[in-house]
């Protein structure tokens, strides 16, 4: 490994109960990067994050995450899971919620260092006036941040978030993204997206996962090959442009 790769792969593979999720990936990640992750549902982009977590373990190939077997690296880093599994009802505030990026197996309790660490996330993400209020009272967005903040508080050098832009409208889209190229100033980024023509205008490159994976500048990303990566025609709409009344927005 590069003493600049945070993420390699050589010729891994994996299947389960010998259905093929991946097969014979090789990929990069260098520090410091901020790279989306993109592909259809069942293309294997969640396994994919589980082998870097080392959640689960290739069937050919070796993995490097840090220099580290991803088992050995895990501690050093933060994830966001598309689902939150969070009771709206239970009386958690987003101290509370932040604090849980702070347990390790074995430990059930928080010191004074953790709540530190924890209200220094919660400022990253802008969260500070909102410490101690109901995670429950949060708009999407709010939320998001919050469990963004939970993935920093354990003071990673990856950060990887899956879907953290799925049901929020544009604007809160856009705050998420500043949000996230603060952090990457000092962590590198793994974000999951179905958002092409967003995420386009703020990452340079796109690892492109349908049972194999293939990684491109975002500069060469076309309809064709999005209709490669999706094996189906899709319609890439430009956020960042104001049409007329006869335009077509949409490439």
């Amino acid at each position: 490994m590069s003493n600049h790769d945070v993420i390699t792969f050589n010729q891994v593979s994996f299947a389960y109960q010998k259905i093929t999720a991946l097969k014979d990936v090789n990929l990069k990640v260098a520090k410091g990067e901020f790279t989306c992750i993109v592909g259809p549902n069942g293309g294997g982009k969640t396994t994919l994050l589980k082998l870097i977590l080392g959640l689960v373990q290739p069937e050919n190939g070796t993995i490097s995450i840090l220099g580290q077997t991803p088992t050995m690296a895990r501690k050093r880093v933060g994830y966001m899971p598309q689902y939150a599994h969070l009771d709206p009802a239970f009386p958690a505030s987003v101290m509370d919620v932040v604090l849980m990026g702070r347990l390790t197996k074995g430990r059930f309790f928080f010191n004074r260092e953790d709540k530190k660490k924890a209200l220094g996330a919660i400022s990253h993400v802008g969260l500070s006036d909102l410490a101690f209020q109901g995670f429950h009272e949060l708009s999407g967005g709010q939320r998001q941040r919050a469990l963004i903040a939970r993935a920093l508080c354990s003071e990673p050098e990856l950060l990887l978030l899956d879907e953290p832009m799925a049901n929020v409208d544009h604007q809160t889209e856009e705050n998420l993204m500043t949000v996230l190229k603060s952090i990457n100033q000092d962590i590198t980024i793994l974000l999951v997206s179905h958002d092409l023509g967003f995420v386009s205008r703020h990452v340079k490159q796109v690892i492109c996962v349908n049972h194999t994976v293939v990684t491109h500048p975002t500069s060469q990303i076309s309809g064709t090959m999005i209709q490669d990566i999706y094996n189906q025609d899709l319609i890439m709409v430009r956020h960042d442009q104001q049409c007329g009344e006869k335009e077509n927005c949409c490439d």
